[in-house]
């Protein structure tokens, strides 16, 4: 028996957004979303460029170090997009958030996902009826949330919420990296700050813990940002840990 994941990817504009800079990937081992920044359309060919980059571990069979093989893509998107800047100056600036999965293709009951994050895209897990975030947000306000300055309610609304401190922009980079145990009956979750910024951790967890399929789980979530007036593009990835067998996933949006 091996695991794969059972994923679906639900992208919205928003309601005040006229173009969407997310980018996301939602395959049967790999998941990832990035979120451009820079403005339009800069923030549309960095977040593009970062998942065109992650995209082909999707087929890679022979992973046996998921974060190495992740730290590879940044990196290599990282180049991509320095290069970009220093042939189109009107694309000077822009950059994108990176949070990616990838599921090694290791035997048995359990598997190891390597997990890479940079800028504030986040990452939940959902695991025997409970939700933990697994990733920290790099912006200005989670600097102040851990200096004790400033609390995690107040954080969310925060006139500089959205100041990203580390995101991939063609200059040196440090992404957060971290190898996981996954099981069947995880859940994971992997969204822009169109989500998390306005949608509150309790109200996600209500829809992500529900028996709900993935892509309607998804749906629900996107649901829940548009309810509360979504400014932002919104992209969530909802992503079960399942037997090979009777999966589905889909491609890169």
């Amino acid at each position: 028996m091996s695991l794969i994941l059972d994923a679906a990817v639900v992208s919205d504009l928003g309601l005040v957004r006229g173009n969407n800079e997310d980018s996301a990937f939602a395959g049967r081992r790999l998941i990832a979303v990035a979120d451009g920044i820079g403005g339009m359309p800069a923030g549309e060919l960095a977040s593009e460029i970062a998942i065109r980059t992650l995209a082909p571990l999707e087929d890679e069979r022979d992973v046996t170090d998921p974060v190495s093989r992740l730290r590879a893509a940044a990196e290599a998107a990282n180049r991509s997009i320095r290069e970009a800047t220093e042939t189109d100056p009107a694309t000077d600036g822009m950059g994108t958030t990176m949070t990616a999965l990838l599921l090694a293709p290791d035997p048995g009951v359990t598997g190891t996902i390597g997990l890479l994050h940079v800028g504030d895209s986040r990452c939940y897990l959902g695991r025997d009826g409970a939700m933990s975030q697994i990733t920290k947000d790099d912006t200005f306000v989670q600097a102040l949330v851990d200096q004790g300055v400033l609390s995690a309610e107040d954080a969310r609304h925060h006139p500089r919420r959205s100041l990203v401190m580390q995101a991939v922009v063609g200059q040196d980079l440090s992404p957060a990296c971290e190898v996981l145990a996954a099981r069947i009956g995880d859940r994971f979750l992997v969204c822009s700050d169109g989500l998390s910024d306005i949608v509150t951790d309790d109200a996600i967890a209500r829809v992500l813990l529900s028996d709900l399929d993935p892509r309607t789980c998804g749906e629900r979530l996107v649901r829940l940002a548009l309810d509360a007036g979504a400014p932002d593009n919104v992209t969530v990835i909802v992503a079960d840990v399942v037997e090979r067998a009777g999966t589905s996933g889909n491609g890169p949006t």
